[in-house]
């Protein structure tokens, strides 16, 4: 769990170059990894949709292009980075913090979260909220950085420790913005506790997909029916 004030300042430094950086780092494969979660949420056919840390809205967007009636919302705290949503045509956008999230409850379909839980002041009181403006049997979806198994978790943690803050640093002039990262994924529940943590928050049918062998995963739960 992270420091809200400093979460907040490190997003705003770093806003201008935020979309380059993530797929430099990432090689490309987080436009992919949006696709796979937009792929899930098109068979469910959504009215409403919240976006949670939208950020700069690359996985608005990409909800926005693959699901025209859709009505999508992007939501942040950190206004100059949900200013770029904007920019790039995100329709709607509030800034707004996740552990208060200014909508009534059972708003929505469906609620999404991508690489924006882990850098929250407190998982379990933000997982409450996005369940509460979930409407019943309607959906959440978290994509978010994990840590693979085996013989690339060395190797991961090497280049999330060392390389990543380098190349970040070099990309965004904000080498420091980035330093907190690797201890944050390291820190972050995946796998079996993260379900156990969904479930532990009131949410049910709790699944975990692990992708590009386990760098990150996507987490789907269900508000249950009455």
């Amino acid at each position: 769990m992270q420091d809200a004030a400093y979460v907040r300042d490190a997003f705003a430094r770093i806003a201008d170059r935020y979309v380059l950086t993530n797929h430099v780092l990432s090689c490309g494969a987080d436009i992919w990894w949006r696709k796979v979660v937009t792929a899930r949420i098109r068979r469910w056919k959504p009215a409403r949709l919240l976006d949670v840390a939208s950020g700069t809205g690359d996985l608005a967007l990409e909800i926005q292009d693959q699901c025209p009636d859709c009505e999508v919302t992007a939501s942040d705290f950190c206004a100059e980075m949900l200013a770029h949503a904007a920019s790039r045509g995100v329709a709607r956008t509030l800034v707004a913090d996740a552990l208060q999230l200014p909508f009534p409850d059972g708003n929505f379909d469906v609620v999404t979260v991508a690489f924006g839980l882990r850098n929250m002041a407190d998982y379990p009181a933000a997982l409450r909220e996005m369940r509460r403006v979930l409407k019943p049997g309607g959906h959440l979806l978290i994509l978010d950085f994990s840590l693979p198994g085996g013989i690339l978790r060395p190797f991961y943690r090497f280049y999330l420790h060392h390389v990543l803050p380098r190349m970040a640093g070099w990309l965004t002039g904000q080498r420091d913005a980035y330093e907190y990262l690797g201890g944050s994924i390291e820190a972050f529940p995946s796998g079996k506790a993260m379900m156990d943590l969904l479930e532990s928050c009131g949410f049910a049918e709790t699944d975990a997909t692990p992708l590009t062998g386990g760098v990150v995963s996507i987490y789907q739960a269900s508000r249950p029916q009455p």
